[in-house]
């Protein structure tokens, strides 16, 4: 059975820059997201002037995209409050609280997660 984990949008743009560190996050792992990872992600290829690659790329991640209902955007609206400090998005808060929901990691290299609990913390 393969590992399960919430992609972060900076661990699927680490994957995309070809991070050696993210290389065991390649193959054998289920994936989730939600389409506001893809938002992100987008705008990162429209900032890297690469946005030729736009529909493709929105094609192979949407087949990984998992809904939510409000319980996670509630939980997600406490999350980003109770951590007001770390100045957390709303987009990050919803894909944390939906790695607990899937019973997976948060996967990413964000530092404002580094110490948080169902993380699997990956830096370049």
């Amino acid at each position: 059975m393969s590992k399960k984990f919430f992609f972060d949008t900076y661990a699927l743009i680490e994957i995309y820059k070809g991070n050696p560190k993210f290389e065991d996050y390649k193959e054998g792992i289920q994936m989730i997201i939600t389409e506001l990872n893809i938002l992100e992600y987008i705008y990162f290829l429209i900032r890297e002037k690469r946005e030729d690659e736009i529909d493709r790329i929105y094609e192979k991640l949407e087949n990984f995209c998992v809904n939510y209902q409000k319980d996670i955007l509630k939980k997600a609206a406490k999350m980003k409050f109770l951590c007001k400090k770390d100045k957390l998005s709303f987009v990050d808060c919803i894909g944390y609280e939906l790695a607990k929901k899937h019973n997976c990691k948060f996967l990413t290299g964000d530092e404002k997660f580094r110490n948080k609990q169902n993380v699997e913390f990956v830096k370049k």
